[in-house]
């Protein structure tokens, strides 16, 4: 077994590159996710050591001088980060010439011979689901018999084989006992999840067909391959005896709630454990299910509404129709489950009228906390297609990011210029905020908890940083 090691490189400040989650740029305020699609191949690879460096803090000359120690590092990549990569990739190889340098993630899926061509310092690139491949590799089986990889061969680059997606996913080692061997819970902080707090998926794919959603139609596929709910439950309690101060979990599936049973049976099974847990889900799920998961842990539920537009969803594929999403969203409410509302603005379709229509309804059905990002044309993904065939991306959709880390507008429809969907996010997030009926939440909210106090007091001032960065970069 080589000696491996796992990198989530250094980039922008407060930038994780989607190592573990879908957001593929810095937050409004100060957030990182696990990087579980590192985690999950390095617990099937013995004595090798996973570096979460933006998380950690890290700056390239820290990383670098573990270059020696090493005979293969695995560095995640994504669309946005890969110029960056790309240079940290090139520091390794100049200090250490044998080492065997690879990539992973969504942009190399999708892109793996032009990015093989972005550097001779990359001697491989592992595509779509990667964890045996990778585990291939540090085994030292020869490069041409490992399904899944494209490397260069005598100065060309070689396409092996697809890999088979993985259906037996009670078969993966847990994550969170790489986690505990090599990262630092304190280091993880999502805004609406308790602090400190773990994440890990129970899960791949998603059935939804969301034209701009990038994991599903790159990495998990659009089948929801899961694990079953005492394995679940199994990891879950051993996290808890790892992790005693976690106060929360999250299940970082796609959509957990796509298996409506299943999710009823793992809440079942948590809710014997006595732990805090949130998921990711669609704003679909009926009253009962939502009225299971919370008597049994439910606390807060990840919902992507995107649009309130129903033109919008129709556009996307989303599935859904905003009324169920209303009387979902009243549901949760009534039961008491908190919602942490993602949104998009400068989807296909969209106008001035659509973008106030959105804000309109994520108004009325109020969640705790919301995210709205700007649409963003990934490779891989349908909407980068339709966005490539009508002229939609600037700069050939290269500008995903500024040289900050924060998002930029990528896309410019005849009717809707790119300035005026940039300034909907600022407009979006003061419309929604800055109203006495939230003032009021989040006031009473920290009035309650000295923690959350000095939290959300920390929040604010990120938050009004954060605007005024975009402001200073518009």
């Amino acid at each position: 077994m080589m000696k491996t090691l796992f990198l989530n490189p250094p980039s922008y400040e407060g930038f994780d590159g989607g190592a573990g989650s879908r957001y593929q740029a810095r937050r409004e305020i100060r957030s990182f996710w696990y990087p579980t699609w590192l985690a999950q191949p390095a617990a099937l690879v013995p004595g090798s050591r996973l570096v979460d460096a933006p998380a950690r803090g890290l700056a390239p000359d820290d990383v670098l001088a573990m270059a020696n120690d090493y005979e293969l590092l695995v560095m995640h990549t994504s669309t946005p980060s890969f110029p960056s990569d790309i240079k940290i990739a090139e520091a390794f190889k100049a200090k250490n010439p044998k080492l065997k340098i690879g990539l992973v993630g969504a942009h190399v899926a999708v892109l793996p011979e032009p990015s093989l061509s972005a550097s001779t310092a990359i001697d491989f690139v592992a595509r779509a689901e990667f964890d045996y491949t990778i585990k291939d590799v540090a085994e030292g089986r020869p490069l041409a018999e490992i399904a899944g990889l494209s490397y260069r061969k005598d100065g060309v680059v070689t396409h092996n084989p697809e890999r088979a997606m993985i259906d037996a996913m009670d078969d993966l080692p847990f994550v969170t006992e790489v986690y505990k061997r090599d990262l630092a819970i304190d280091d993880y902080f999502i805004g609406y999840l308790l602090h400190p707090y773990v994440s890990l998926y129970t899960g791949r794919g998603c059935k939804s067909r969301c034209t701009f959603c990038l994991w599903p139609q790159t990495i998990g596929g659009h089948r929801y391959r899961t694990r079953s709910p005492e394995s679940v439950a199994h990891e879950i309690a051993l996290a808890k005896s790892y992790f005693p101060r976690v106060k929360e979990f999250f299940f970082d599936d796609d959509t957990f709630t796509d298996d409506r049973p299943r999710a009823e049976a793992i809440a079942r099974l948590l809710g014997k454990l006595d732990v805090t847990w949130s998921c990711n889900a669609k704003a679909n799920v009926p009253h009962e299910t939502l009225r299971i998961m919370r008597d049994n842990g439910l606390r807060l539920l990840l919902v992507g509404y995107e649009s309130g537009s129903q033109k919008i969803l129709n556009n996307i594929k989303k599935g859904m129709r905003v009324e169920f999403a209303r009387r979902f969203s009243e549901d949760c409410h009534k039961l008491g489950i908190t919602i942490h509302g993602t949104f998009i603005v400068g989807l296909p379709g969209e106008t001035r009228e659509t973008i106030h229509e959105t804000i309109r309804f994520a108004k009325e059905i109020n969640p705790h906390t919301i995210q709205v990002s700007l649409a963003a044309a990934y490779p891989g993904t349908e909407l980068y297609r339709q966005a490539s065939e009508n002229g939609w991306l600037r700069n050939s959709g290269a500008a995903l990011v500024d040289g900050h880390g924060l998002q930029v507008s990528s896309l410019s429809y005849p009717d809707l210029s790119p300035d005026e969907i940039f300034e909907a996010l600022a407009t979006f997030y003061k419309r929604f905020y800055f109203r006495p009926r939230k003032i009021a939440e989040i006031t009473l909210e920290m009035a309650r908890s000295q923690e959350m106090l000095r939290r959300r007091l920390r929040e604010g001032v990120e938050f009004f940083r954060f605007l005024a960065e975009r402001r200073s970069a518009a």
